[in-house]
């Protein structure tokens, strides 16, 4: 399996934190050398491992952001 080359380029927020000490995260990460895109997933610390995730151009950032400035909560 070819290896997968990431660089975080920015960490925007931290959605949340295990007891085990890995952290949920909204950052903009460049993969294989590509254009940076908006990745929401799970990190261990010192993103070193990460688990599976969504990664989403900035329209479609911007598209999640409005359908859940639509919610009531």
């Amino acid at each position: 399996m070819a290896e997968i080359k990431f660089e975080v380029k920015e960490t925007i927020a931290t959605l949340s934190e295990s007891t085990k000490g890995w952290s949920k995260e909204l950052n903009l990460v460049s993969w294989n050398d590509r254009e940076p895109k908006y990745d929401i997933r799970d990190w261990a610390p010192e993103h070193e491992k990460m688990g599976k995730g969504i990664t989403l151009s900035r329209e479609e950032l911007k598209a999640l952001r409005d359908a859940l400035n639509r919610l009531d909560l």
